[in-house]
């Protein structure tokens, strides 16, 4: 199985991956550099898979590696990377959080409800691994690990990074009434409830907050 590692350089992170006559996943662009006999595939998808990416806004491609050799995958962050092993269930994951995982495992889409879409900053769809093997996700702060069981978590913001999928996604009012929601200055919140796991990055680090607001600053090309 292929052997996944997070490596730190200069304060920023990446992903190291050992292959051995193995196959891959990634997402696409996430390949920083690699060196040994592998062979970088990216096949065109499916006439169904093309459509699906049209209405989730995923990438269309997710390139394969096969051979021998190690794959350096990025980009080098100054947030968290995490390693989750998958024992044939299902995780639920944010919108850009996936960077790579063993090729046995299912890359597919779940479909948010309306008013948690609208609402939950989550979008109308997010990504789903499914099966055994590992999966490589990416957060801005340290993740810290839930367990529920039959409890509610309640979060104001959007700081959720993965949940299995046997816990339940909505988007409800702070308080009892809409007028006491607001008023407590906490409007509507992310809840999870059910029995599973959820990971939040709560913190953002530091010098990952910085990044992103000089990025915010950058004017937009046309």
């Amino acid at each position: 199985m292929a052997q996944f590692e997070v490596v730190s350089s200069e304060g920023l992170k990446l992903i190291r991956c050992v292959i051995d006559n193995e196959v891959v996943k990634a997402e696409s662009g996430a390949l920083h550099y690699m060196f040994g006999k592998i062979e970088l595939t990216s096949a065109a998808p499916s006439v169904g898979g093309f459509l699906k990416s049209l209405v989730t806004s995923e990438h269309i491609f997710r390139p394969t590696y096969k051979g021998t050799g190690e794959i350096f995958f990025g980009p080098p962050i100054f947030g968290e990377y995490e390693i989750l092993d998958l024992s044939n269930e299902e995780w639920i994951l944010d919108q850009g959080s996936y960077v790579c995982s063993d090729i046995a495992l299912e890359i597919g889409a779940y479909r948010n409800k309306a008013v948690s879409a609208m609402f939950g900053g989550e979008g109308w769809f997010q990504t789903t691994v499914k099966g055994s093997g590992q999966v490589v996700i990416q957060a801005p702060g340290k993740i810290h690990r839930i367990e529920l069981e039959g409890q509610k978590l309640s979060v104001d913001g959007k700081f959720a990074i993965a949940r299995t999928a046997g816990v339940k996604f909505e988007v409800q009012k702070a308080a009892k009434s809409m007028l006491g929601s607001f008023t407590s200055g906490e409007g509507l919140l992310s809840t999870f409830e059910g029995t599973g796991s959820v990971l939040i990055a709560p913190v953002p680090n530091v010098f990952h907050n910085m990044i992103s607001s000089i990025s915010s600053m950058i004017p937009k090309g046309k």
